[in-house]
Order: structure tokens, then sequence, then C-alpha cells
């Protein structure tokens, strides 16, 4: 039975709908949507086919350059990308292009269509470790090289924040398991409970593999100095992931919520109390509207849960149940009196015990790669955006450095 909790709220395309939202696109010779895709999902080609009822065709498009391809036409922001280029701006509005992508990869899952499809063994190893986004696509891209891959992730199923960070109104577990189940049957395997530092040492993956990807991301929430010791207080990742967990049931409901932070996360974390059943939920942050870091979607899907949402505020004292804030640029103050508070201010990088040089919550690293030949990067610890969507593209990119650095070993 569906909690309330994982009731979508986006609509989905019928066959009619979607045709009709395919057929506005105008066919673009040069499309800039393509262009715009971080991924290479190259949504002119595959909107292309759905206009010619090539709906298969279309999905072999979708996974062509990105294995994750039902995730990101979940998650992705696609107003900052693929969206943003679309010609049909100048007109009216742009073509819905994570919508038909949606339609595509869930009639692709629903028929069980088989697209990927592993390269000739070329009778090399890689570890990957860390079971997220850039990992899983990594996998993909190097077992479609013909690679042997063994994938290590520290919880008992694999998916990272996909499956224990997105709420699952935005991210269904159908979908997050239809993608990993197609990693997995390239023949990727996957060594879960396995926490690589602890439980198997880099030393030992070095010595067994022919290359090691550290693909953990930035798993750990931040917190304040200001909300130490103060037992309302909880970070949004470990509150996303336990309500993740237990699909809304056995929360317990307060009066009214505190969320500090602007960003996706911090949508997420708001728009989740209210579909608990929280009455008065107040988002406070940092940025101001103009500068906001959460998508336009994020930020419309709160707003329509009935989020309070105030920007331009900073933390500056807790009083009691109260937590003061004043205005980053006028002489204004603020006093919130909260039950329960969220704090989705960052994510620290997880990668204790793994040996890499860190900048902040970023390895050292260039390309993708260490200053130890074997091991390279990819994720979030790697230079780049921190959406899904690019994880899928330095997931992919890093696969390809891997690759040409195996062949240059080789040839020395």
């Amino acid at each position: 039975m569906t909690t309330a909790y994982e009731e979508k709220i986006s609509p989905e395309y019928t066959m009619s709908t979607v045709m009709e939202e395919a057929q506005r696109c105008l066919l673009c010779h040069d499309a800039p949507c393509s262009k715009a895709c971080p991924a290479g999902t190259d949504p002119a080609r595959f909107i292309r086919s759905v206009r010619f009822r090539n709906f298969k065709g279309a999905a072999e498009i979708v996974r062509e350059n990105n294995s994750l391809g039902g995730v990101c036409a979940h998650v992705c922001p696609t107003e900052r990308y693929c969206q943003a280029g679309c010609s049909r701006c100048g007109i009216d509005r742009p073509i819905d292009i994570g919508g038909i992508q949606r339609f595509v990869t869930d009639m692709e899952r629903r028929l069980q269509m088989e697209i990927l499809r592993p390269g000739a063994p070329n009778g090399r190893h890689v570890a990957v470790v860390g079971a997220g986004p850039a990992g899983l696509e990594a996998a993909a891209s190097l077992r479609r090289l013909g690679y042997e891959i063994t994938v290590f992730e520290k919880r008992e199923r694999p998916g990272g924040y996909l499956r224990y960070g997105i709420p699952a109104y935005r991210l269904p577990d159908e979908v997050v398991d239809a993608d990993v189940a197609a990693i997995e049957r390239l023949g990727v395997r996957f060594r879960c409970g396995v926490t690589v530092g602890t439980d198997v040492t880099m030393e030992s993956l070095k010595a067994e593999y022919d290359a090691v990807l550290v693909a953990t991301g930035a798993g750990e929430g931040k917190t304040l100095p200001l909300f130490d010791g103060d037992s309302r207080v909880e970070t949004a990742v470990a509150f996303l992931a336990r309500v993740r967990g237990n699909k809304g049931r056995g929360e317990s409901i307060p009066d009214h919520a505190l969320v500090v932070g602007g960003g996706d996360v911090a949508m997420d974390a708001a728009t989740t109390l209210k579909k608990l059943g929280v009455r008065r939920v107040t988002d406070v942050a940092y940025e101001e509207f103009c500068e906001f870091l959460a998508s336009a979607q994020e930020l419309e899907g709160a707003r329509n849960a009935g989020v309070t949402i105030i920007d331009g505020y900073i933390p500056v004292a807790v009083e009691g149940k109260a937590v003061v804030f004043r205005h980053r640029h006028i002489d204004a103050e603020l006093r919130l009196a909260a039950d329960k508070i969220i704090l989705a201010v960052g994510q620290k990088a997880d990668a204790a015990g793994l040996g890499l040089a860190m900048n902040g919550n970023e390895a050292q690293s260039r390309d993708y790669r260490t200053a130890d030949e074997k091991i390279f990067v990819a994720g979030d610890i790697a230079p780049g955006d921190k959406t899904v969507v690019w994880a899928v593209r330095k997931g992919r990119e890093a696969a390809r450095a891997i690759h040409s650095s195996l062949e240059e070993r080789r040839s020395r």
C-alpha cells in the first residue's frame, strides 16, 4: 500500500499526451537541448524517435550515454540544462524533456526491454568503491568496455543517495531498482555491507585489481555549532534516509518544524515533513530568492505542499525553543520557535580510511586521476557540479580515464 509520503507530485503522461508534447519539438538540426545535457542523453534524438512511436529506439538513445536514464528522468533539474537550451523558450515554453524521458524509461521498464550489453572481455578487473550514481555509471561504462567490475558498497543495497536520500515521491524505489538491476545484468558484481578502509583495505584492492575508482560521494550532513547538543536537531541527510527507509511510517509528527537551508536537500526535507502530516513547516534560507540553490521544480513543489519559505536569513542564536535569525543585508531579526529542526547546510565527503589527499570536500585529482596511478575518483568528491546528472557524467568520464590509463600502462 502506498503511503502519503510515497505519492508522486508530478502527473504522468499518457500515450496521447506524450505524443502531443513530442509534436511540439521543432526538430532543430543542431539541437541546443542535446548540447546542454551534462550526461549526453541527447533529448533531440530520443524525442524524434518518440514522434515516430519508436519507443525502443528512444530508450536505446537514452541509455547510450546514460545507464541511469530512468533515475535522471525523475530527478534531473532539467530547467537548468536541456530545457534551458530548448529553442521553444523563445516562442512559448520549453519541451517537457524530463517528462518525455520518464515516459520512455517507464515504458522500457514495464516492457522489460534489454538495452545494455557488456563488451567483449579484456581480461582486466576494476574495483569501484561506492554504489551511488557516479559509481554505478562508471561500473556500467567499464563493463561495456569489457572490464570485470566489482562494486563495494557499505550499505545493504546499491544506490547511494538515490536510495537513501532522495524522497520516494520524487524517485520511486522501482525506478532505482530497475536501473541497478540492468547494471547487474551486465555482469557487474556488488559486494554490499562492505566498508572499504575498515572491512577491506585500499592496499588490498590495489593489489587485487588493475585500478580502483573511489566514488563515495558526500554522504554525511554538516551541522552548525550553534545547535550542538540540541535534541530537536537532525541533519537533513539523516532525516531523509530514515524516512525513506521506513516509507514515512512511525514518524513522530511535531506541530512546527523548522528547516535551515536553501538547496534541493532542504526542499526535499521540508516537502517530506508536509507529506508526513506536519501542520506548520518553515524553511529559512541563507540565500535570497534571486540566488536560490534549489531547482525551480523543487522550490515550486515545496511551496505547493504548503511550506513557508523565508529567504536571506542567518541563524545567530538559540534562546529556549526559539531560533534567532538575522537578515544578511537589511536590519531585520526573526525569531521562530520549533519542535523539530532539520539542518540542510551542506554535506561532508565520505572518504575516511581511503588514503586520499583531500582539498576540503574534494579529492586532489586531475581529470579523475590521483597521484597514485591506480586510484581514480568520481562523483561528489571529484570537482564539478554535485547533481545526479553530473555524477553520471563524471562516472562515465572517470571510466574513460581508467581505460585510457590502463591502455597507456599496457603499451609501456
